[in-house]
């Protein structure tokens, strides 16, 4: 069952749209499920939201209940249909639903019974480790050895690693196989095969061009599930969903509140703000501030490698914006998770938004330094023996100094990944636009700027990411037109710009590469070796 009771299903209108239609979308994330319906120009009508929990088996697991995430989901449409009835608003104006989720999350079930097989694991999750090792040992001793087919680096991030583990680990997996009914999926083709009826009722096996970027099975440049990685990994086409592009009718929702309405959009998350945001020229970019943080930086019909530790991936394929889009893509494991880390860990705060409150009551952090680099670091260092560190304390330092050392860890993060993509563009950004949790902080944004050292751009609307598969979805029914789509979301922007020197700046960005230092070879050859001693007296 979901960890906390659901939150109250919000209407922020009653007035019904002159034009009679809403847009839709399911956001699945890693630690909630929401849907949210907007009106033509971007603006929310309604939304539900459910936290689930968090499973952690063993230290660097993390698990989700397939059928959990499902059970969400539903219940956060029937919610708000439920409310916008309550408020006079017609729910049969909803014309299109699209759906974004968490990316790499990687689910396996049975096709005869539609049953999951196992719990899913979750995209930062490092179980797969000594399989990566071995992997990297294959190819030559190098994790980019496939690079130029999938744009990615062999790491346990993706989702290929976590469906080899489940082959040589779960024994329901290994008899579905066998069978001939193993279904593996993102958390994207588990929704829409059940949304759309599942193995009762015929639902679709399909995932998008985005979310297939992120398996490590994918040939980039083709779209289509690569033969040379399938035979690495050992796994078999049978067992994957077909790829579609991001903006198409995949299907209709079967049942419920909604049936019949289009499922007619799906991106993973990151790409979905890249749509919500609206970055739809070579050369914008993007920073989406959740459990992690998330830049990109679309790059359009090219696929650009990367020579600074970025990864390249899939923009979007959406027929009506042109050709197929791809990204560089910078990810930071731990942004919003920090403040996580200390209400839920630490115990330093009570609530999430008491970490402004503190950080606020101070000018600066007193040279304290916080990395979260709780399973490793992520770009542009690629580091998986690296783990936290919390530097630089003195007797002087206390809970407010920590706190907004917290909140400047995001910006430091998301300043390497900026760097690096200045470094592979040849062309440094001259502005930065930002959506997801963490940018509801003015300071946080501030931090962010005065650290970049550009402006930072704060839509009014901040749930781009719903947005955007909200748009995608749209596009593929004709709900909306281009001409339409130049008007979304485009009131109310703010521009937060830096009010540091550039010594101030340097001095601190000097400070901070000495800390993530000294998180490096922090994990040797015993300690893997001890944790799965441990697992296995466990057992």
């Amino acid at each position: 069952m979901p960890a906390t009771e659901p939150f109250v299903a919000k209407v922020y209108t009653t007035t019904p749209p002159a034009d009679g239609v809403y847009l839709s979308a399911v956001d699945q994330g890693t630690t909630s499920s929401r849907f949210i319906v907007f009106d033509t120009t971007g603006a929310i009508v309604a939304v539900h939201q459910m936290e689930f929990d968090q499973i952690h088996p063993h230290a660097g697991w993390t698990e989700h209940d397939p059928k959990v995430i499902l059970d969400t989901v539903e219940t956060c449409i029937e919610e708000v249909v439920k409310a916008m009835k309550a408020k006079g608003l017609d729910p049969a104006m909803i014309k299109s639903m699209g759906v974004t989720n968490q990316r790499e999350t990687t689910c396996a079930w049975d096709a005869t019974t539609g049953e999951p097989l196992c719990n899913a694991i979750v995209w930062h999750d490092t179980r797969p480790q000594a399989l990566v090792d071995s992997l990297i040992a294959k190819a030559g001793g190098s994790k980019d050895a496939f690079a130029d087919i999938t744009g990615l680096p062999l790491n346990t991030y993706f989702s290929a690693s976590k469906m080899r583990w489940m082959l040589d680990n779960v024994d329901a997996v290994k008899s579905a196989a066998a069978a001939g009914t193993l279904r593996f999926g993102t958390i994207d083709a588990w929704l829409l095969y059940n949304l759309s009826g599942g193995a009762a009722n015929g639902g679709v096996y399909m995932t998008d061009f985005s979310n297939a970027s992120r398996t490590l099975l994918m040939d980039l440049r083709e779209r289509k599930w690569s033969p040379k990685m399938l035979d690495f990994f050992g796994i078999q086409e049978a067992w994957l969903p077909k790829i579609m592009p991001s903006s198409y009718v995949y299907a209709h929702v079967h049942g419920g509140a909604l049936a019949g309405v289009p499922l007619a959009g799906n991106l993973g998350d990151q790409q979905a703000a890249l749509v919500g945001q609206k970055c739809f020229a070579v050369g914008e970019a993007k920073n989406t501030y959740g459990t992690g943080c998330f830049m990109l930086f679309n790059t359009g019909a090219e696929v650009v490698p990367s020579k600074h530790g970025l990864l390249t991936t899939a923009g979007y394929d959406i027929p009506k914006l042109g050709a197929p889009t791809y990204a560089l893509e910078g990810s930071v494991a731990v942004g919003g998770a920090s403040v996580k880390f200390l209400r839920d860990s630490l115990h330093l705060i009570k609530d999430t938004p008491d970490v402004n409150t503190y950080a606020a009551q101070v000018a600066h952090t007193g040279g304290v330094y916080f990395v979260p680099a709780f399973s490793g670091l992520y770009a542009p260092y690629w580091r998986d023996d690296a783990r936290g560190v919390l530097v630089g304390m003195t007797t002087y330092t206390d809970r407010r100094h920590i706190c907004r050392a917290v909140l400047e860890c995001v910006g430091f993060q998301s300043y390497d990944v900026l760097n690096a993509m200045n470094l592979d563009s040849g062309k440094p950004l001259a502005v930065l636009k930002v959506d997801g949790g963490m940018t509801n902080s003015d300071l946080a944004m501030q931090l962010q700027a005065d650290i970049a050292g550009i402006p930072v751009r704060r839509p009014a609307m901040r749930e781009t990411t719903a947005l955007g598969a909200a748009i995608a979805a749209a596009l593929a029914t004709d709900t909306i037109t281009l001409e339409q789509l130049d008007k979304v979301n485009a009131e109310g922007t703010e521009e937060f710009v830096p009010k540091v020197s550039q010594d101030n700046r340097d001095r601190r960005l000097r400070k901070w590469k000495k800390a993530v230092e000294r998180t490096l070879d922090w994990i040797d050859a015993d300690d893997v070796a001890a944790a799965e001693d441990e697992i296995i007296v466990e057992h």
